[in-house]
Protein backbone atom coordinates (compact mmCIF):
# COMPACT_ATOMS: atom_id res chain seq x y z
CA UNK A 1 0.00 0.00 0.00
CA UNK A 2 2.83 2.69 0.94
CA UNK A 3 4.22 4.12 -2.03
CA UNK A 4 1.34 3.46 -4.72
CA UNK A 5 -1.28 5.93 -3.57
CA UNK A 6 -1.39 9.16 -5.16
CA UNK A 7 -0.29 12.21 -3.88
CA UNK A 8 -2.77 15.42 -3.48
CA UNK A 9 -2.76 18.78 -2.78
CA UNK A 10 -3.51 18.97 1.12
CA UNK A 11 -5.33 22.19 0.37
CA UNK A 12 -7.24 21.00 -2.10
CA UNK A 13 -8.12 17.91 -0.66
CA UNK A 14 -9.31 19.83 2.08
CA UNK A 15 -11.48 22.16 0.22
CA UNK A 16 -13.26 19.04 -1.71
CA UNK A 17 -13.94 17.48 1.59
CA UNK A 18 -15.44 20.61 3.21
CA UNK A 19 -17.49 21.42 0.10
CA UNK A 20 -19.22 18.11 0.88
CA UNK A 21 -19.65 18.54 4.34
CA UNK A 22 -23.17 19.83 3.64
CA UNK A 23 -23.92 22.01 6.89
CA UNK A 24 -21.65 19.62 8.35
CA UNK A 25 -24.04 17.00 9.10
CA UNK A 26 -21.31 14.76 8.01
CA UNK A 27 -22.48 10.63 8.00
CA UNK A 28 -21.21 9.22 4.62
CA UNK A 29 -19.34 12.66 3.19
CA UNK A 30 -15.93 11.01 3.39
CA UNK A 31 -14.90 8.03 2.00
CA UNK A 32 -11.89 7.20 -0.70
CA UNK A 33 -12.39 3.69 -0.45
CA UNK A 34 -11.71 1.93 -3.44
CA UNK A 35 -15.04 0.69 -5.41
CA UNK A 36 -16.98 -2.04 -3.62
CA UNK A 37 -14.94 -2.48 -0.79
CA UNK A 38 -17.38 -1.08 1.96
CA UNK A 39 -20.10 -2.93 0.86
CA UNK A 40 -18.16 -6.77 0.39
CA UNK A 41 -16.59 -8.77 3.28
CA UNK A 42 -13.16 -8.16 3.79
CA UNK A 43 -11.67 -11.45 5.63
CA UNK A 44 -8.54 -11.54 4.09
CA UNK A 45 -5.26 -9.68 4.93
CA UNK A 46 -5.23 -8.75 0.64
CA UNK A 47 -9.08 -7.91 1.50
CA UNK A 48 -8.56 -5.70 4.00
CA UNK A 49 -5.09 -4.15 3.47
CA UNK A 50 -6.33 -3.12 -0.01
CA UNK A 51 -9.19 -1.39 1.15
CA UNK A 52 -7.86 0.55 3.97
CA UNK A 53 -6.10 3.19 2.38
CA UNK A 54 -4.45 6.51 2.94
CA UNK A 55 -6.28 8.13 1.02
CA UNK A 56 -9.46 6.75 3.02
CA UNK A 57 -7.98 7.68 6.07
CA UNK A 58 -6.82 11.38 4.90
CA UNK A 59 -10.39 11.98 4.54
CA UNK A 60 -11.25 10.95 8.01
CA UNK A 61 -8.93 13.16 8.93
CA UNK A 62 -10.19 15.81 5.91
CA UNK A 63 -13.55 16.20 7.15
CA UNK A 64 -12.52 16.69 11.30
CA UNK A 65 -9.96 19.96 10.00
CA UNK A 66 -13.51 21.11 8.08
CA UNK A 67 -14.95 20.85 11.65
CA UNK A 68 -12.79 22.20 13.50
CA UNK A 69 -12.43 25.17 10.84
CA UNK A 70 -16.14 26.07 10.85
CA UNK A 71 -15.89 25.38 15.26
CA UNK A 72 -13.36 27.77 16.34
CA UNK A 73 -10.08 26.09 15.39
CA UNK A 74 -10.79 23.31 17.91
CA UNK A 75 -11.99 19.67 18.67
CA UNK A 76 -11.72 19.83 22.60
CA UNK A 77 -14.30 18.10 24.66
CA UNK A 78 -17.01 20.26 25.19
CA UNK A 79 -17.28 22.65 22.50
CA UNK A 80 -19.29 22.34 19.39
CA UNK A 81 -16.55 21.02 17.08
CA UNK A 82 -16.12 17.80 19.79
CA UNK A 83 -20.01 17.51 19.36
CA UNK A 84 -19.57 17.80 15.36
CA UNK A 85 -16.79 15.04 15.70
CA UNK A 86 -18.79 12.80 17.26
CA UNK A 87 -21.88 13.04 14.96
CA UNK A 88 -19.23 12.55 12.21
CA UNK A 89 -18.02 9.18 13.08
CA UNK A 90 -20.90 8.12 14.99
CA UNK A 91 -23.19 8.83 11.86
CA UNK A 92 -20.98 6.79 9.56
CA UNK A 93 -20.90 3.86 11.92
CA UNK A 94 -24.32 3.41 12.10
CA UNK A 95 -24.74 3.62 8.43
CA UNK A 96 -22.05 0.93 8.36
CA UNK A 97 -24.20 -1.26 10.86
CA UNK A 98 -22.32 -0.79 13.87
CA UNK A 99 -24.50 -0.82 17.03
CA UNK A 100 -23.14 2.41 18.15
CA UNK A 101 -23.21 3.63 21.76
CA UNK A 102 -22.75 7.47 23.28
CA UNK A 103 -21.41 6.67 26.03
CA UNK A 104 -21.57 9.56 28.85
CA UNK A 105 -18.83 11.09 31.51
CA UNK A 106 -18.37 13.78 33.22
CA UNK A 107 -15.44 16.51 32.93
CA UNK A 108 -14.12 19.83 34.13
CA UNK A 109 -14.23 22.20 31.78
CA UNK A 110 -11.52 24.19 31.93
CA UNK A 111 -12.69 27.16 29.76
CA UNK A 112 -15.47 27.81 32.69
CA UNK A 113 -12.80 27.57 34.88
CA UNK A 114 -12.27 30.58 37.33
CA UNK A 115 -9.08 32.02 38.95
CA UNK A 116 -9.78 35.84 40.41
CA UNK A 117 -8.06 37.70 42.40
CA UNK A 118 -10.47 40.69 44.37
CA UNK A 119 -8.08 42.09 47.01
CA UNK A 120 -5.91 44.23 47.01
CA UNK A 121 -5.91 44.32 43.07
CA UNK A 122 -8.75 43.45 40.90
CA UNK A 123 -7.37 41.05 38.14
CA UNK A 124 -8.18 37.46 36.33
CA UNK A 125 -5.61 35.36 36.06
CA UNK A 126 -4.92 32.45 33.61
CA UNK A 127 -5.24 28.86 34.91
CA UNK A 128 -6.51 25.41 34.88
CA UNK A 129 -8.06 22.64 36.89
CA UNK A 130 -5.96 20.07 38.34
CA UNK A 131 -6.58 16.73 37.03
CA UNK A 132 -8.82 14.57 39.91
CA UNK A 133 -9.96 18.05 41.10
CA UNK A 134 -13.00 18.78 42.88
CA UNK A 135 -15.86 21.09 41.80
CA UNK A 136 -17.12 24.09 43.47
CA UNK A 137 -17.33 27.90 43.50
CA UNK A 138 -15.01 29.64 46.33
CA UNK A 139 -14.98 33.13 47.14
CA UNK A 140 -12.38 33.61 50.53
CA UNK A 141 -9.32 35.12 51.83
CA UNK A 142 -6.36 33.82 50.63
CA UNK A 143 -3.61 32.34 52.78
CA UNK A 144 0.11 31.30 51.50
CA UNK A 145 1.70 28.18 53.33
CA UNK A 146 4.91 28.09 53.64
CA UNK A 147 5.93 29.97 50.18
CA UNK A 148 9.60 30.97 49.26
CA UNK A 149 9.48 34.11 46.90
CA UNK A 150 13.17 34.88 47.39
CA UNK A 151 15.77 33.58 44.96
CA UNK A 152 16.75 30.62 44.96
CA UNK A 153 12.93 30.36 45.93
CA UNK A 154 13.54 26.42 47.30
CA UNK A 155 10.20 25.38 48.05
CA UNK A 156 9.11 22.48 50.01
CA UNK A 157 5.74 24.78 50.85
CA UNK A 158 2.66 22.34 51.42
CA UNK A 159 4.23 19.37 51.69
CA UNK A 160 4.47 18.56 55.54
CA UNK A 161 1.06 18.89 57.65
CA UNK A 162 2.84 21.12 59.65
CA UNK A 163 3.18 23.53 57.25
CA UNK A 164 -0.33 24.39 57.83
CA UNK A 165 -0.48 25.18 61.49
CA UNK A 166 -2.58 27.92 62.20
CA UNK A 167 -4.23 28.08 58.64
CA UNK A 168 -7.25 29.38 59.11
CA UNK A 169 -10.10 26.88 58.22
CA UNK A 170 -12.28 27.97 54.96
CA UNK A 171 -9.93 29.78 53.41
CA UNK A 172 -7.85 29.46 50.33
CA UNK A 173 -4.76 27.86 50.54
CA UNK A 174 -1.69 29.28 48.31
CA UNK A 175 0.90 26.59 47.67
CA UNK A 176 3.87 27.04 45.48
CA UNK A 177 5.25 24.13 43.77
CA UNK A 178 8.60 22.12 45.03
CA UNK A 179 9.73 18.96 46.65
CA UNK A 180 6.82 16.67 46.84
CA UNK A 181 3.56 15.73 44.63
CA UNK A 182 0.75 18.26 44.11
CA UNK A 183 -1.36 15.62 45.09
CA UNK A 184 0.38 15.69 48.44
CA UNK A 185 0.03 19.53 48.75
CA UNK A 186 -3.58 19.28 47.94
CA UNK A 187 -4.40 16.46 50.58
CA UNK A 188 -2.65 18.24 53.60
CA UNK A 189 -4.63 21.49 52.30
CA UNK A 190 -7.60 19.72 52.22
CA UNK A 191 -6.88 18.17 55.79
CA UNK A 192 -5.98 21.56 57.25
CA UNK A 193 -9.33 22.96 56.42
CA UNK A 194 -8.92 24.72 53.06
CA UNK A 195 -11.84 25.32 51.23
CA UNK A 196 -9.80 25.58 47.53
CA UNK A 197 -6.10 25.43 46.75
CA UNK A 198 -3.74 27.44 44.46
CA UNK A 199 -0.46 25.55 42.90
CA UNK A 200 1.50 28.46 41.74
CA UNK A 201 4.84 27.82 39.47
CA UNK A 202 7.88 27.61 41.65
CA UNK A 203 9.54 30.26 39.73
CA UNK A 204 13.40 28.84 40.49
CA UNK A 205 13.89 28.24 36.73
CA UNK A 206 13.03 29.96 33.39
CA UNK A 207 10.77 26.69 33.07
CA UNK A 208 9.26 27.01 36.34
CA UNK A 209 7.47 30.17 35.66
CA UNK A 210 4.69 29.58 33.56
CA UNK A 211 0.46 28.26 34.49
CA UNK A 212 1.39 25.28 36.03
CA UNK A 213 -1.88 22.53 35.56
CA UNK A 214 -0.72 19.11 36.71
CA UNK A 215 -2.34 16.08 37.44
CA UNK A 216 -3.36 15.00 41.37
CA UNK A 217 -3.27 11.24 39.85
CA UNK A 218 -2.40 9.52 42.10
CA UNK A 219 -3.58 10.57 45.55
CA UNK A 220 -3.10 9.33 49.11
CA UNK A 221 -6.70 10.66 49.38
CA UNK A 222 -9.95 11.60 47.70
CA UNK A 223 -9.40 15.53 46.26
CA UNK A 224 -12.75 17.14 47.77
CA UNK A 225 -11.81 20.79 47.31
CA UNK A 226 -11.30 22.60 43.85
CA UNK A 227 -7.73 22.89 42.97
CA UNK A 228 -6.31 25.27 40.47
CA UNK A 229 -2.92 26.48 38.83
CA UNK A 230 -0.99 29.51 38.25
CA UNK A 231 2.22 31.45 37.19
CA UNK A 232 4.75 32.15 39.72
CA UNK A 233 4.51 35.64 38.84
CA UNK A 234 0.22 35.52 39.56
CA UNK A 235 1.12 33.61 42.71
CA UNK A 236 3.39 36.42 43.94
CA UNK A 237 0.39 38.81 43.56
CA UNK A 238 -2.17 36.34 45.71
CA UNK A 239 0.75 36.17 48.20
CA UNK A 240 0.09 40.22 49.04
CA UNK A 241 -1.26 40.71 52.25
CA UNK A 242 -5.01 41.35 52.32
CA UNK A 243 -5.40 38.98 49.39
CA UNK A 244 -9.18 37.32 48.19
CA UNK A 245 -10.21 35.35 45.36
CA UNK A 246 -12.64 34.09 43.86
CA UNK A 247 -12.28 30.26 42.28
CA UNK A 248 -14.78 28.25 39.81
CA UNK A 249 -14.23 24.98 38.30
CA UNK A 250 -17.10 23.26 37.10
CA UNK A 251 -18.33 19.92 35.46
CA UNK A 252 -19.81 19.48 31.68
CA UNK A 253 -20.99 16.02 29.86
CA UNK A 254 -19.60 14.74 26.79
CA UNK A 255 -19.73 11.24 25.22
CA UNK A 256 -17.18 8.41 24.27
CA UNK A 257 -18.36 6.79 21.35
CA UNK A 258 -18.21 2.40 20.95
CA UNK A 259 -19.37 0.55 17.96
CA UNK A 260 -19.61 -3.14 18.61
CA UNK A 261 -19.46 -5.79 16.03
CA UNK A 262 -21.09 -9.13 17.72
CA UNK A 263 -18.17 -12.06 16.56
CA UNK A 264 -19.38 -15.49 17.24
CA UNK A 265 -17.83 -15.73 20.69
CA UNK A 266 -19.13 -12.83 22.30
CA UNK A 267 -17.24 -13.64 25.29
CA UNK A 268 -13.80 -12.53 23.73
CA UNK A 269 -13.77 -8.87 22.69
CA UNK A 270 -10.85 -7.40 20.71
CA UNK A 271 -11.03 -3.43 21.29
CA UNK A 272 -9.56 -0.59 19.99
CA UNK A 273 -9.19 2.88 20.51
CA UNK A 274 -8.07 6.62 19.92
CA UNK A 275 -9.15 9.54 21.29
CA UNK A 276 -11.10 12.08 19.39
CA UNK A 277 -10.90 15.24 21.18
CA UNK A 278 -8.08 17.82 20.51
CA UNK A 279 -6.60 20.04 22.58
CA UNK A 280 -8.16 23.59 22.89
CA UNK A 281 -5.48 25.70 20.88
CA UNK A 282 -5.76 23.23 17.56
CA UNK A 283 -8.01 21.36 15.48
CA UNK A 284 -5.93 17.97 16.57
CA UNK A 285 -5.77 16.69 13.41
CA UNK A 286 -2.36 14.43 14.59
CA UNK A 287 -3.23 14.34 17.47
CA UNK A 288 -5.56 12.26 17.67
CA UNK A 289 -7.09 12.44 14.26
CA UNK A 290 -4.19 10.39 13.33
CA UNK A 291 -5.56 7.55 15.24
CA UNK A 292 -9.51 8.36 15.21
CA UNK A 293 -9.38 8.18 11.21
CA UNK A 294 -7.26 5.09 11.16
CA UNK A 295 -9.69 3.02 13.23
CA UNK A 296 -12.75 4.58 11.93
CA UNK A 297 -11.69 3.84 8.16
CA UNK A 298 -10.77 -0.01 9.49
CA UNK A 299 -13.76 -0.73 11.35
CA UNK A 300 -15.49 0.64 7.84
CA UNK A 301 -13.96 -1.96 6.05
CA UNK A 302 -14.49 -4.43 8.47
CA UNK A 303 -18.24 -3.60 9.17
CA UNK A 304 -19.45 -6.95 6.70
CA UNK A 305 -17.04 -9.12 8.68
CA UNK A 306 -18.16 -12.05 10.66
CA UNK A 307 -15.62 -12.18 13.06
CA UNK A 308 -14.80 -15.06 15.14
CA UNK A 309 -14.55 -12.44 17.98
CA UNK A 310 -16.60 -9.78 18.98
CA UNK A 311 -15.39 -6.20 18.19
CA UNK A 312 -15.46 -2.95 20.05
CA UNK A 313 -13.94 0.00 18.50
CA UNK A 314 -14.25 3.24 20.66
CA UNK A 315 -13.19 7.09 20.38
CA UNK A 316 -12.82 8.47 23.46
CA UNK A 317 -13.33 12.13 24.77
CA UNK A 318 -11.23 14.74 26.82
CA UNK A 319 -7.95 12.68 26.75
CA UNK A 320 -6.37 15.85 26.46
CA UNK A 321 -8.16 16.82 30.26
CA UNK A 322 -6.68 13.33 32.05
CA UNK A 323 -7.67 10.49 30.09
CA UNK A 324 -11.49 11.04 31.23
CA UNK A 325 -13.78 9.30 28.70
CA UNK A 326 -12.06 6.16 28.78
CA UNK A 327 -11.24 6.11 32.81
CA UNK A 328 -14.88 6.58 33.10
CA UNK A 329 -15.79 3.93 30.33
CA UNK A 330 -13.51 1.27 32.28
CA UNK A 331 -14.81 2.43 36.05
CA UNK A 332 -18.47 1.93 34.69
CA UNK A 333 -17.50 -1.69 33.75
CA UNK A 334 -18.83 -4.46 36.20
CA UNK A 335 -16.19 -7.53 36.48
CA UNK A 336 -17.67 -9.30 34.30
CA UNK A 337 -17.81 -6.85 31.99
CA UNK A 338 -14.11 -6.10 32.12
CA UNK A 339 -13.41 -9.65 31.59
CA UNK A 340 -15.05 -10.29 28.46
CA UNK A 341 -12.40 -7.88 26.90
CA UNK A 342 -9.49 -9.79 25.30
CA UNK A 343 -7.40 -6.64 24.95
CA UNK A 344 -7.28 -3.04 24.33
CA UNK A 345 -4.97 -1.79 21.41
CA UNK A 346 -4.34 2.19 21.63
CA UNK A 347 -3.73 4.33 18.91
CA UNK A 348 -2.70 7.75 19.90
CA UNK A 349 -0.51 9.89 17.43
CA UNK A 350 0.57 7.55 14.54
CA UNK A 351 1.54 10.16 11.42
CA UNK A 352 3.89 12.46 13.37
CA UNK A 353 5.35 14.08 10.71
CA UNK A 354 9.12 14.18 11.88
CA UNK A 355 8.28 10.00 12.71
CA UNK A 356 9.80 7.73 14.64
CA UNK A 357 8.00 3.89 14.79
CA UNK A 358 7.63 3.34 18.09
CA UNK A 359 5.11 0.21 19.73
CA UNK A 360 4.73 -0.02 23.81
CA UNK A 361 7.16 -1.80 25.39
CA UNK A 362 5.33 -4.80 26.94
CA UNK A 363 8.61 -7.20 27.14
CA UNK A 364 10.47 -3.99 28.69
CA UNK A 365 13.55 -4.67 26.60
CA UNK A 366 14.18 -0.96 26.66
CA UNK A 367 12.20 0.96 29.25
CA UNK A 368 11.80 -0.50 32.88
CA UNK A 369 7.73 0.33 32.79
CA UNK A 370 6.18 2.45 36.14
CA UNK A 371 3.22 0.50 35.97
CA UNK A 372 2.09 -3.00 36.46
CA UNK A 373 2.16 -4.94 32.62
CA UNK A 374 -0.96 -7.43 31.99
CA UNK A 375 -0.02 -10.49 31.27
CA UNK A 376 -0.54 -10.95 27.32
CA UNK A 377 0.73 -7.43 26.50
CA UNK A 378 3.63 -8.83 24.53
CA UNK A 379 1.64 -11.12 22.47
CA UNK A 380 0.24 -7.39 21.04
CA UNK A 381 3.94 -5.77 20.65
CA UNK A 382 5.25 -8.93 18.96
CA UNK A 383 2.57 -8.73 16.50
CA UNK A 384 3.44 -5.43 15.72
CA UNK A 385 7.07 -5.90 15.62
CA UNK A 386 7.12 -8.68 13.22
CA UNK A 387 4.53 -7.04 10.97
CA UNK A 388 6.84 -4.48 11.09
CA UNK A 389 9.64 -6.70 10.37
CA UNK A 390 7.84 -8.18 7.47
CA UNK A 391 7.72 -4.99 5.58
CA UNK A 392 11.18 -3.87 6.38
CA UNK A 393 10.08 -1.43 8.38
CA UNK A 394 12.48 -0.50 11.52
CA UNK A 395 10.86 0.37 14.70
CA UNK A 396 11.68 1.21 18.43
CA UNK A 397 10.37 0.84 21.67
CA UNK A 398 8.38 3.38 23.20
CA UNK A 399 7.55 3.36 26.91
CA UNK A 400 4.78 1.13 28.47
CA UNK A 401 3.53 4.17 30.88
CA UNK A 402 -0.04 4.74 30.76
CA UNK A 403 0.25 8.17 29.21
CA UNK A 404 -2.62 7.70 26.84
CA UNK A 405 -6.07 5.78 27.19
CA UNK A 406 -4.94 2.42 27.76
CA UNK A 407 -4.21 3.32 31.40
CA UNK A 408 -7.26 2.56 32.93
CA UNK A 409 -7.23 -0.65 30.77
CA UNK A 410 -3.85 -2.02 32.13
CA UNK A 411 -4.91 -0.59 35.51
CA UNK A 412 -7.93 -3.10 35.17
CA UNK A 413 -5.71 -6.20 34.08
CA UNK A 414 -6.40 -6.24 30.76
CA UNK A 415 -3.73 -6.64 28.07
CA UNK A 416 -2.30 -3.97 26.19
CA UNK A 417 -0.71 -2.66 23.22
CA UNK A 418 -0.26 0.53 20.89
CA UNK A 419 1.88 2.71 18.59
CA UNK A 420 3.41 5.69 18.74
CA UNK A 421 4.88 8.21 16.69
CA UNK A 422 6.50 10.54 18.62
CA UNK A 423 4.83 14.22 20.36
CA UNK A 424 7.29 16.36 21.76
CA UNK A 425 10.18 14.51 21.89
CA UNK A 426 13.59 16.00 19.70
CA UNK A 427 14.92 13.59 17.32
CA UNK A 428 18.47 12.40 17.30
CA UNK A 429 20.79 12.26 14.45
CA UNK A 430 20.67 8.69 15.28
CA UNK A 431 16.94 8.36 14.37
CA UNK A 432 17.38 10.68 11.93
CA UNK A 433 19.69 8.11 9.99
CA UNK A 434 17.01 5.80 10.61
CA UNK A 435 13.95 7.36 9.60
CA UNK A 436 14.90 10.90 8.00
CA UNK A 437 13.51 13.91 9.02
CA UNK A 438 15.15 16.75 10.92
CA UNK A 439 17.89 16.15 13.95
CA UNK A 440 17.37 18.62 16.49
CA UNK A 441 12.96 18.97 16.15
CA UNK A 442 10.05 17.46 17.56
CA UNK A 443 8.73 13.97 16.46
CA UNK A 444 5.40 16.56 16.32
CA UNK A 445 6.63 20.52 15.91
CA UNK A 446 2.81 20.95 16.22
CA UNK A 447 1.87 19.03 19.36
CA UNK A 448 -0.65 21.04 21.65
CA UNK A 449 -0.64 23.93 18.83
CA UNK A 450 -2.41 25.60 16.78
CA UNK A 451 -0.69 24.28 13.54
CA UNK A 452 -1.84 20.68 14.43
CA UNK A 453 -3.80 20.62 10.68
CA UNK A 454 -4.11 18.87 7.79
CA UNK A 455 -0.66 19.74 6.55
CA UNK A 456 0.91 18.48 10.38
CA UNK A 457 1.03 15.06 8.77
CA UNK A 458 3.68 12.13 7.36
CA UNK A 459 2.01 9.89 4.64
CA UNK A 460 4.49 7.43 5.00
CA UNK A 461 4.11 6.71 8.86
CA UNK A 462 0.12 7.15 8.61
CA UNK A 463 0.20 4.86 5.78
CA UNK A 464 2.14 1.72 7.38
CA UNK A 465 0.83 2.32 10.72
CA UNK A 466 -2.96 2.63 9.28
CA UNK A 467 -2.18 -0.96 7.39
CA UNK A 468 -0.25 -2.25 10.94
CA UNK A 469 -3.82 -1.36 12.76
CA UNK A 470 -6.42 -3.25 10.27
CA UNK A 471 -3.68 -6.33 10.03
CA UNK A 472 -3.39 -6.03 13.54
CA UNK A 473 -7.63 -6.20 14.12
CA UNK A 474 -8.14 -8.62 11.81
CA UNK A 475 -5.62 -11.06 13.06
CA UNK A 476 -7.34 -11.07 16.51
CA UNK A 477 -10.32 -11.10 15.21
CA UNK A 478 -9.93 -14.69 14.41
CA UNK A 479 -7.95 -15.48 17.57
CA UNK A 480 -6.61 -13.95 20.59
CA UNK A 481 -4.51 -17.12 21.53
CA UNK A 482 -1.14 -15.32 21.40
CA UNK A 483 -3.09 -12.43 24.34
CA UNK A 484 -4.87 -14.83 25.96
CA UNK A 485 -5.21 -18.50 24.93
CA UNK A 486 -8.34 -18.43 23.81
CA UNK A 487 -8.36 -20.16 20.89
CA UNK A 488 -9.89 -19.29 17.58
CA UNK A 489 -9.27 -19.45 13.86
CA UNK A 490 -7.05 -18.70 11.25
CA UNK A 491 -7.53 -16.00 9.04
CA UNK A 492 -9.41 -16.71 5.70
CA UNK A 493 -6.47 -17.03 3.28
CA UNK A 494 -3.73 -16.44 5.05
CA UNK A 495 -0.46 -17.23 3.85
CA UNK A 496 0.91 -20.59 5.28
CA UNK A 497 4.49 -18.89 6.65
CA UNK A 498 3.94 -17.07 9.54
CA UNK A 499 4.88 -12.86 10.62
CA UNK A 500 8.92 -13.35 11.12
CA UNK A 501 10.15 -13.07 14.53
CA UNK A 502 10.78 -9.43 15.72
CA UNK A 503 13.79 -7.99 14.42
CA UNK A 504 14.43 -6.42 17.90
CA UNK A 505 13.69 -2.47 18.12
CA UNK A 506 16.58 0.15 16.98
CA UNK A 507 17.63 1.14 20.47
CA UNK A 508 17.60 4.71 19.51
CA UNK A 509 16.94 5.57 23.55
CA UNK A 510 20.40 4.40 25.40
CA UNK A 511 19.95 7.34 27.76
CA UNK A 512 16.55 5.86 29.19
CA UNK A 513 17.79 2.15 28.99
CA UNK A 514 17.13 0.27 32.53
Amino acid sequence: MRERHMRISAVAFVAVVAAMLVAFVLPGAATSAPPGCATRTNNTYDKLLGCVTLEGVRAHQAALQAIATANGGTRAAGTPGYTKSVEYVSGLLEDAGYEVTLSPFQFIFDPATVLRQLTPVDATYETGAFTASAVGDVTKAVTAVDINLVPPRASTSGCEAADFAGFPVGNIALIQRGTCTFADKAVNAQTAGASAVIIFNQGNAPDREGLIVGTLVPSSAPITVPVVGASFANGEALAQAGSTAHIHVELATDVNVIADLPGDNQNNVVMAGAHLDSVPEGPGINDNGSGSAAILETALMMAKLKPENSLRFAWWGDEEGGLIGSTAYVDGLSQAERDRIALYMNYDMIGSPNYIQTVYDADQSTFEAPVEIPDGSTGIEDLYESYYTKIGEPYDDSAFDGRSDYQAFIEAGIPSGGLFTGAEEIKTAQQQAIWGGTTGAQFDPCYHLACDTFDNNSNHALDVNSDLVAYAELTFAFSTQSVNGVAGKQVPGSPSSPLPPPAGPEGTFPDETP
